[in-house]
């Protein structure tokens, strides 16, 4: 007798109107280009050692430019009085970028939710965007008082600040595509599911790139804002470059400076990674070219 094989069980159809799911096949990443991190550290490295040198053979004097050697002592030197200079100055930078998102993206979206209300308070943002905060300083510090210099710094850099993050949100928000927003009114959505589902993915890339901008903006309007409104009562690295400068301590003015710079860029960075984050699964602009 010859065996009877058992008859394997067919594969169920798919229901009717149900379409079929295949496993979705991962993309493999390309490789990070070390040369990213390369070539940038080779540039500050030639540089500083063409600066180091530059310094010392032609016998330029400490006063006019000082070697990075001595920058960098400098730093380990008057560490305490510069790092408290730099806390005093991320404080009121981090606080004015903080305010200018949350103001920005709020105003933003009010903006473009409402076409008169657009029309009504439109322009006043642009004159508030291109007025010199040179020009305000005085009078935003007499109105807050001498003895709340800080609140005088914390408003002028949020104006500074404040209108690329308004101005790309309502830019971001205004540019969802036609046809979707067609579809949205053809099955009766409402304004909510409106904004939720396209208007704000649609944005995002819009705003982010507002947040990174505005990111550097706060940093020099902190600065701008110190060095403008700033007095002895204000402790940032500002008025740390400006004692410096008034004592001929040259040094201690690049070390400032060099802080400042870290700093901008730490914050530039910080934005560019929550950037990353947001937008590197589903946006051109962060996905990676496999070839």
């Amino acid at each position: 007798m010859s065996a009877v094989l058992p008859a394997t069980a067919p594969a169920p159809a798919p229901a009717a109107g149900s379409v079929a799911r295949r496993p979705r096949a991962r993309r493999p990443r390309a490789p990070r280009d070390p040369r990213l991190v390369l070539l940038p550290l080779l540039a500050g490295l030639v540089f500083f050692g063409g600066w180091e040198f530059l310094v010392r053979t032609l016998e330029v004097s400490r006063f006019v430019l000082p070697p990075p050697s001595l920058i960098a002592k400098t730093l380990v030197t008057d560490a305490p009085v510069l790092f408290e200079a730099l806390a005093f100055t991320a404080t009121i930078t981090l606080a004015a970028f903080a305010l200018a998102c949350v103001s920005g993206l709020v105003f933003g979206v009010l903006l473009t939710q409402s076409r008169p209300l657009e029309m009504a308070l439109w322009p006043y943002a642009v004159v508030l965007q291109v007025t010199p905060a040179i020009a305000i300083a005085p009078l935003i510090l007499i109105w807050v008082g001498l003895d709340r210099a800080w609140l005088a710094l914390l408003l002028l850099a949020w104006i500074i600040a404040f209108f690329p993050i308004l101005s790309n949100t309502a830019q971001g928000l205004r540019s969802a595509d036609h046809g979707l927003r067609n579809v949205f009114a053809l099955y009766g959505s409402s304004r909510w599911k409106l904004f939720r589902y396209l208007q704000l993915p649609s944005a995002l890339p819009y705003i982010l790139a507002g947040v990174r901008i505005s990111a550097g903006l706060s940093v020099i309007g902190a600065v701008v804002a110190e060095f403008v409104a700033g007095s002895g009562s204000a402790t940032g690295l500002a008025w740390t470059i400006v004692e410096a400068g008034g004592a001929l301590n040259v040094p201690r003015m690049f070390a400032a400076l060099f802080l400042l710079s870290a700093f901008g860029i730490a914050i530039w960075y910080a934005m560019a990674f929550v950037q990353w984050l947001l937008l590197h699964r589903w946006h051109e602009s962060e996905v990676r070219q496999e070839n």
